[in-house]
């Protein structure tokens, strides 16, 4: 990101821009976030996991759901997670078993990618020729953003073959920062039905797009299935921060890149945002376009009343 402001600025944009056209990941690095607090948020992390979710994890139901299995595993992920929630309001305070250098370590690393999630977005705005602010003010609702992470370990599994870390999905949001094991891989995400490897790169965040950010570019961007493959050796952390939409935020294409669509050519669905997450609650792992569909089905019930941002 340091050469957004030099002489490859252009070069860069054109990187970010083909990213999200084609891919809908790429990684970031030098981006602002010291390497000094992202090695103390992974070694707090993995040392919270050891002391008070690792043994948990091994007594669940998800480590004994391998027992006597044979077949795959559809239903569940193999993966020991905690969320924490940053905007509207925190949860931080709420959550058992933190420590409060911990709590208070996560506090500050979640407004460092809450400030990187908006320069993001504004870029991203450039990109796609829209003023600056857009898309965080299409973003924004009565409340502001939804903004929390997921804070993730991903165990060693007996059986990788039998159950994945977790289950392909795109994300139902805004923009996604991840901040992944620099050893441990999994991740993957799906290009041309082939799914491909991001690989682990020391303190790198990690971007992807959701849906919403694919509604609001009518499709110009796109979000993208991933998932995790589950691995023999090693616990692999994740800790993936999401920047989403309020509630009541009303998301629909922007007028700037539909005005010059063909009658018969596809505009994507306006909607409620919490609408859109009750409706990918049942349906996280399958595909996107039929959340759309009905989107676009019930799109009469969305009426002016509605609180429009952008």
């Amino acid at each position: 990101m340091e050469k957004l402001n030099g002489e490859e600025r252009g070069a860069t944009m054109d990187k970010i821009n083909e990213a999200c056209e084609n891919w809908g990941f790429f990684e970031l690095v030098n981006h602002g976030i010291s390497h000094e607090l992202l090695d103390t948020v992974e070694r707090m992390t993995k040392e919270h996991y050891k002391k008070c979710m690792e043994q948990r994890f091994k007594e669940t139901v998800a480590a004994k759901a391998l027992e006597g299995v044979e077949t795959e595993v559809t239903n569940m992920d193999w993966e020991s997670t905690f969320f924490l929630r940053h905007l509207p309001t925190s949860n931080i305070s709420e959550i058992p078993d933190l420590e409060d250098e911990y709590r208070k370590l996560m506090k500050d690393f979640a407004g460092k990618l809450e400030k990187l999630a908006e320069e993001l977005l504004d870029l991203l705005c450039e990109n796609l020729g829209l003023e600056k602010g857009y898309l965080k003010n299409a973003f924004h609702g009565s409340k502001g953003p939804n903004f929390g992470t997921k804070v993730s370990n991903y165990p060693p599994c007996p059986t990788p073959d039998l159950i994945k870390g977790l289950r392909a999905h795109s994300d139902a949001g805004g923009i996604i920062l991840l901040f992944q094991d620099d050893k441990v891989s999994g991740l993957q995400l799906l290009k041309d039905d082939e799914w491909i490897s991001v690989p682990p790169m020391r303190h790198s965040i990690v971007i992807n797009l959701g849906d919403q950010i694919e509604v609001i570019t009518n499709g110009k961007y796109k979000s993208v299935m991933h998932r995790v493959i589950a691995q023999t050796d090693g616990t692999r952390m994740s800790i993936a921060s999401f920047y989403n939409p309020g509630n009541d935020a009303v998301i629909y294409p922007a007028k700037a890149l539909v005005k010059e669509l063909k009658e018969n050519e596809r505009v994507y669905p306006k909607f409620v945002f919490d609408d859109y997450m009750k409706l990918y609650a049942g349906l996280k792992f399958q595909a996107k376009e039929p959340r759309f569909d009905a989107m676009k089905a019930a799109e009469s019930n969305v009426t002016s009343d509605s609180i429009a941002t952008a």
